[in-house]
C-alpha cells in the first residue's frame, strides 16, 4: 500500500477530521463526577458508532465504573493496539475559562489555530489523531496496512480503579505485539519524542509524635522535645550537600544512561535555566554534575510535598505541637522497588528519632518505573517516521511524571508500548482554556499514517 496518497487524503479532509472531534468534546465526560456518569457513557457510545462505521468489530464493555471500549480490524503485518481515554478533568473554575469548556470552537491565536475546549488535548483529541489515520487509510486503499485494536477506557482521569481487573480478566484479548499510546507531547515546539522510560512513584506520609498533648512553650519550651524540630531535622538529613539522597540503599540498582540515549538528549538542547525562568526561578537544584534532562527524566527524587504541624491560624498561640506532619514522594527509575524504598525509608527515619519521639506512616502506595526496549524495531521505525513528518528529528526521550498504563501493558499483558504524542507545554491541560494546536492534530493524525506505513513494511 503506498504512502503519498493516504497523507494527501488526510490534508484533503483535515476539516471534516476537526469536526468530529469537535462532536466529540462537545460530550462533558467528566469521569470523577458521578453527576457525568451519562456523559461518559455517551462518549463511549460515540466512539463505539465511530469505529463500526469504519468497519471495526467495536463494543461497549461494562465495568463496575466507566465502560471501556474494545475494537478490533484484520490486516497483515503487527498487531498494533492503540490506548486512549475518552474521559476529561473537572472544568473548575468555570470563571476562568474565556469561553464554555463543552463548547469547543476552533479559534485564531497569534502562534496559530487552535482547538479549544476541555478534552482537545487530554486525551481526546490525541485519542482521535488514531481513528483518523485507520480512517485515511481505509478511504484510500479499502484495508489497514496492520491488524489494529483499539482500546478506549473512562476512568482515566480519575485513577483508573477498573483498568486493572479489566486487563486482567480480557488478557487474551487485549494482547498484541505492541501498544500505542497517545497521552504524551512533543519535545519543545517541533520536535517529536518517543517516551521509553517513565519515573515511578513512592508516597509516604510521617508523623513525628511527641509529648501527649499540645504544650504551653513558655512552660515547656526548651527542656521538651518540639516534634517540628525534629521533622525538620530528619527532612534537611533526606539529601546531601551533593544533591543526593542520603537513605541508605537508595540508588542500588540503578543504571548508568546509555551513551547513544545521552547523545540524543544532550542534541535537544535543552536549557536548564531557561526551563526554571518560565517560572520565575533561575539556579539548577538537585544533584551535581547531571544535566537538567538527566534529572528530570532518568534520575530519582526525594520532595517534600507538604508538612503540617502546630497552630496555623490567623494570629499567634505559643504551643510545641503534641505531633508534626510531612508528606514525602519519591519519583523512581527502572532497578527501584517502591515498597523495599518505604522500607528503607521508614528505617531511615526510624533511625533519626530522639528519645521521647515516635514516627508513624500512611500507607499511600507506589508504582515502579517502566522503560521501554528499544531493541524492538517498531521504536526505530517509528523515530524514522515523525523524523519525515516534523521539522526536528525525533528523539527517544524520558518522561518525569508517571504514567502507569505502559507498566501495565508490560506487567499484565506481557507487552512494550510506545508513548508518542502530539500535546505542548502551553495546551493548559487540567487547566481553564485548556486547547490542542490544529497543527498538532493534522500533523498527529498524519504521523500515525507514516508509522503504521513503517511498521508495516
Amino acid at each position: 500500500m503506498t504512502l503519498d496518497p493516504v497523507l494527501a487524503h488526510v490534508d484533503a479532509n483535515i476539516d471534516d477530521a476537526a469536526n468530529r472531534l469537535l462532536d466529540l468534546l462537545r460530550i462533558p465526560s467528566i469521569s470523577t463526577d458521578p453527576a457525568f456518569a451519562e456523559a461518559c457513557d455517551e462518549a463511549a457510545d460515540w466512539l463505539v458508532d465511530d469505529l463500526k462505521a469504519l468497519g471495526f468489530d467495536a463494543s461497549k464493555r461494562p465495568t463496575p465504573g466507566h465502560p471501556m471500549v474494545v475494537a478490533h480490524a484484520e490486516g497483515p503485518g503487527p498487531h498494533v493496539m492503540f490506548y486512549g481515554h475518552y474521559d476529561v478533568q473537572p472544568v473548575d473554575p468555570l470563571d476562568l475559562w474565556d469561553s464554555p469548556p463543552f463548547e469547543p470552537e476552533i479559534e485564531d491565536t497569534p502562534k496559530g489555530k487552535v482547538i479549544r475546549g476541555r478534552g482537545s488535548s487530554d486525551d481526546k483529541g490525541q485519542l482521535m489523531t488514531f481513528i483518523e489515520a485507520c480512517r485515511a487509510w481505509l478511504a484510500v486503499h479499502g484495508s489497514l496496512p496492520a491488524q489494529i485494536s483499539f482500546f478506549f477506557e473512562g476512568e482515566e482521569e480519575s485513577g483508573s480503579p477498573s483498568l486493572i481487573p479489566f486487563m486482567e480478566e480480557n488478557a487474551e484479548e487485549l494482547k498484541a505485539d505492541l501498544a500505542l499510546i497517545c497521552d504524551t507531547g512533543l519535545f519543545g515546539e517541533s520536535t517529536p519524542a518517543i517516551v521509553t522510560r517513565l519515573r515511578g512513584m513512592a508516597r509516604e506520609e510521617i508523623t513525628v509524635h511527641g509529648a501527649d498533648m499540645d504544650l504551653h512553650s513558655g512552660m515547656y519550651g526548651g527542656i521538651a522535645r518540639n516534634p517540628i524540630h525534629v521533622l525538620s531535622k530528619v527532612i534537611a538529613s533526606l539529601h546531601d550537600d551533593s544533591g543526593r539522597v542520603t537513605i541508605p540503599g537508595f540508588y542500588d540498582g540503578i543504571e548508568e544512561l546509555p551513551e547513544d540515549i545521552a547523545t540524543q538528549w544532550q542534541n535537544l538542547g535543552f536549557s536548564s535555566t531557561d526551563f526554571l525562568g518560565e517560572v520565575g526561578l533561575a539556579a539548577p537544584a538537585g544533584e551535581h554534575g547531571r544535566s537538567g534532562l538527566e534529572m528530570i527524566w532518568s534520575r530519582p527524587t526525594c520532595e517534600v510535598n507538604g508538612i503540617s504541624g502546630g497552630y496555623q491560624g490567623d494570629g499567634f498561640k505559643t504551643v510545641l505541637p503534641a505531633q508534626a506532619s510531612a508528606k514525602i514522594s519519591f519519583r523512581l527509575v527502572p532497578g527501584q522497588d517502591p515498597d523495599r524504598l518505604s522500607r528503607k525509608f521508614r528505617e531511615y527515619v526510624k533511625s533519626q528519632m530522639p528519645a521521647d519521639c515516635t514516627a508513624s506512616f500512611a500507607e499511600l502506595g507506589g508504582a515502579p518505573a517502566s522503560m521501554m526496549s528499544t531493541d524492538h524495531p517498531a521504536f526505530e521505525q517509528a523515530r524514522g517516521a515523525l523524523s519525515d513528518e516534523w521539522p526536528n528529528a525525533a528523539a527517544f526521550v524520558g518522561c518525569g511524571g508517571s504514567i502507569p498504563i505502559a507498566g501495565y501493558f508490560q506487567d499484565i499483558l506481557g507487552m512494550d508500548a510506545m508513548l508518542i504524542g502530539f500535546g505542548k507545554d502551553d495546551d493548559q491541560i487540567h487547566s481553564p482554556n485548556e486547547k490542542y494546536d490544529l497543527e498538532s492534530f493534522h500533523k498527529g493524525i498524519r504521523s500515525w499514517v507514516r508509522i503504521l506505513h513503517a511498521m508495516s513494511h
